[in-house]
């Protein structure tokens, strides 16, 4: 997968499918998802170095590499999102801050401390958090192809704040921001902004259907992000059909 604004070796997006079956069921948003909050101000969000040329999903890519390419995977979400307000004829205020963390507890939403491994929204402060380790380790085994999915989602789940979206169960929340994530990487892909090469959505379809909850856990649980079939078939009813199959309305 590349960004199409700037010299970026192509990462292939088959590489995010190893990503998505070790780490996405433990990335979901579910933390501080409470009652829509209004966001705070932006606050400046220091951004990476461009001066990385190149990811590569071999096991070399480096910190500033993956800075580089986390920093385009934010900067398009939030011109995807100002465009997708401003075309509803409303103004956008991007996700106050995105913050990298090493430790448990570490960082905190709502009073509650953060888990290692993971990556979540937290409505309360309107920021993104994510396990920097974890991230690296699964950016340096698939490239930047995970970075846009794993940000797309969440990214999400600020959108759904923002537009006072609240379910009754959490698989809702969840498989509605899968749906929003396959729109902002299907659209952005129509837009020329990211580029696949042929075959990787068929293999991204046959790697989801190794994703998904235990088949065990009730969809009612709290904490529940959908059967792989469901994850599935969420992802790419918004690639294929954009936002309007996301049920925003």
């Amino acid at each position: 997968m590349t960004r199409r604004t700037g010299d970026r070796a192509r990462v292939r997006l088959a590489a995010l499918l190893v990503a998505l079956v070790a780490a996405v069921g433990c990335a979901g948003g579910g933390l501080g998802q409470g009652a829509p909050q209004e966001p705070q101000p932006q606050q400046p969000r220091q951004s990476a170095s461009p001066g990385a040329q190149q990811t590569r999903a071999d096991g070399t890519t480096s910190v500033e590499e993956f800075k580089a390419d986390f920093a385009d995977a934010v900067d398009l979400a939030e011109q995807y999102w100002t465009a997708q307000f401003k075309a509803s004829g409303e103004q956008f205020r991007p996700v106050r801050r995105v913050i990298p963390y090493q430790r448990e507890g570490e960082v905190s939403c709502g009073g509650q401390p953060l888990p290692r491994n993971n990556a979540v929204y937290c409505s309360a402060g309107d920021f993104i958090a994510y396990d920097v380790n974890w991230s690296v380790s699964a950016f340096r085994q698939v490239g930047d192809a995970f970075l846009f999915y794993l940000l797309g989602h969440e990214y999400s789940h600020g959108i759904q704040v923002r537009l006072g979206i609240r379910y009754n169960f959490t698989i809702q929340q969840e498989l509605q921001a899968d749906c929003m994530a396959g729109a902002y990487i299907g659209d952005s892909v129509r837009a020329k902004r990211l580029t696949l090469d042929e075959g990787d959505l068929d293999e991204f379809r046959e790697g989801l259907l190794a994703v998904g909850d235990d088949p065990n856990q009730p969809w009612f649980a709290e904490g529940s992000h959908g059967t792989a079939e469901q994850r599935t078939d969420s992802f790419f009813r918004g690639y294929e059909k954009s936002l309007d199959a996301c049920g925003l309305g």
